[in-house]
């Protein structure tokens, strides 16, 4: 990442200040990032619904290593994966009905 250097000056109304903060805020990105980003034509995509799904996936992701240690410890012998796989299969769906979105 190159460090920034250079300072451009733009006056503009209040209104419209506060509306490229909420805007850049809406990006989560910062101002600066949101006006370099618009000014050099390219898209911002914002996905909602995207935290619930993250959530979804971190906690698949501590089951995996919970049963990947009891495993490993010998103190699990046999698995019932039912849940585990209905649980992507949901994840999967999500994933897949966010990537239609921003299509």
């Amino acid at each position: 990442m190159q460090r920034k250097t250079k300072i451009v000056t733009v006056r503009m109304t209040p209104k419209v200040k506060e509306q490229l903060r909420q805007r850049a805020q809406d990006a989560n990105m910062t101002l600066t990032d949101y006006l370099c980003i618009c000014g050099l034509g390219k898209e911002i995509i914002r996905v909602d619904g995207l935290g619930e799904v993250l959530s979804e996936l971190k906690a698949q992701g501590r089951n995996i290593n919970q049963l990947t240690t009891l495993a490993n410890m010998g103190k699990l012998k046999i698995l019932r994966g039912d849940d585990l796989v209905n649980g992507y299969a949901k994840l999967c769906g999500q994933v897949s009905h966010l990537t239609k979105e921003v299509r």
